[in-house]
């Protein structure tokens, strides 16, 4: 199956995800660990919406893998593992006027 997935930034330091356990090849937590979180954050803290889109890409390059290892996979937890950690957008939860 051709991978969706922008590459990750080179300054991840060997904290890549191994697949298709996405274990982080480093210090083999949960892809993205701590670090490949604080570095994403860093690398992206210009571009909110790069690191949000780069994480949903990875997100769905995950979910058909580790729902063959984990048959009772919680999307929720996939989606917090995956997305829930990047800094929302500054007008997330604003009242947009509309209705």
């Amino acid at each position: 199956m051709e991978t969706l997935t922008p590459a990750l930034p080179a300054r991840v330091d060997g904290h890549l995800p191994l697949r298709p356990i996405w274990l982080c090849r480093s210090c083999q937590d949960p892809w993205p660990c701590a670090a490949a979180r604080l570095t994403l954050r860093c690398e992206y803290s210009r571009d909110r919406v790069g690191l949000a889109v780069l994480m949903a890409t990875q997100l769905l390059d995950a979910l058909p893998e580790l729902a063959t290892l984990i048959p009772d996979l919680d999307p929720r937890a996939a989606f917090e593992r995956f997305l829930g950690w990047t800094p929302p957008h500054p007008l997330a939860g604003a009242s947009t006027g509309f209705t």
